[in-house]
């Protein structure tokens, strides 16, 4: 089922209206992984804005209020400057925006880190002013006791290993992780250590492809992969990626549509038509009533 929509005359702008559905929960996500196997990938992109969600609910088991908005919404040079406002601003858009999806909402960087305590503090404040289903936060086997206090205080968490973006500062660039035998053990015991923690789902982000595949057989919970392999338990992309808005894409992205093309077609004809005076015409003016 997906979210129909209704013309609200106040805004002439389409606006979404409940369609006899369930929104998709947590424990639901979870369950598609049985006895280490899923049948039904889960497939996941990134919303940060209302009507961006209407467009991809449909779609979506999940749609993520990633904080790689940062990057995307704002220009900025990566996501640690991402603030709590910011994210609950766009995930609370996105809840309305959707119906059948459940959301994800990131933690932002500063927000968690210090102490399991916090983290439930700005995860509940998360959870109370956006309406989503649960959180996301990076880090391997150090968030272990983080991911298991929330989860035992009723917040569901998404964990977030191999190339956290949050740490770009640390690992020195956005580079494939797991080449190095070392590196690829810890990935997999970040993986093991997050599931064992409570975590109902994890990101495995930029690492090479045995790596991801081994990490996915290593947990009970569904593994989602970005840059990791096709046997992964669901995929995620940034939306913008997929949809072709951005020149410069991560290796792993696949583009899916040519929407900057379209967008500058779009405004290269508007531009065209103002200047020659043919744009607005007769059907986009208001004229004298006989």
């Amino acid at each position: 089922m997906s979210t129909t929509f209704q013309i609200d005359t106040a805004t002439s702008r389409a606006t979404p209206t409940p369609a006899p559905m369930k929104r998709l929960t947590v424990p639901a996500i979870r369950r598609r992984k049985q006895d280490g196997v899923t049948e039904n990938p889960v497939v996941m992109l990134t919303a940060y804005t209302a009507r961006q969600a209407q467009l991809l609910d449909a779609h979506c088991d999940m749609l993520l209020v990633g904080d790689s908005l940062g990057q995307v919404i704002y220009g900025l040079p990566s996501s640690v400057p991402v603030t709590m406002e910011m994210m609950i601003n766009h995930g609370a858009a996105v809840v309305r925006g959707s119906y059948h999806a459940a959301v994800l909402v990131d933690m932002p960087f500063g927000s968690y880190e210090q102490s399991p305590q916090q983290a439930f503090e700005n995860a509940a404040r998360l959870l109370k002013e956006t309406g989503c289903a649960g959180v996301k936060l990076e880090g391997g086997e150090a968030m272990a006791e983080t991911i298991a206090f929330l989860t035992a205080r009723g917040i569901p968490v998404m964990g977030h290993i191999g190339l956290t973006p949050q740490a770009v500062n640390l690992l020195g660039g956005y580079n494939a992780r797991g080449r190095s035998e070392a590196e690829a053990a810890k990935i997999v015991a970040d993986a093991r250590a997050l599931d064992a923690a409570g975590a109902f789902a994890i990101v495995v982000e930029g690492v090479v492809e045995p790596i991801a595949i081994e990490a996915t057989r290593a947990c009970s919970c569904p593994v989602i992969g970005i840059g990791g392999s096709a046997q992964c338990d669901g995929q995620v992309l940034v939306a913008e990626d997929m949809l072709g808005l951005f020149e410069r894409v991560p290796r792993f992205v696949k583009r899916y549509a040519d929407m900057a093309g379209l967008v500058s077609q779009a405004a290269e004809a508007y531009a065209r038509e103002v200047r020659e005076r043919s744009f607005p015409g007769i059907e986009q003016t208001y004229q004298p009533k006989a």
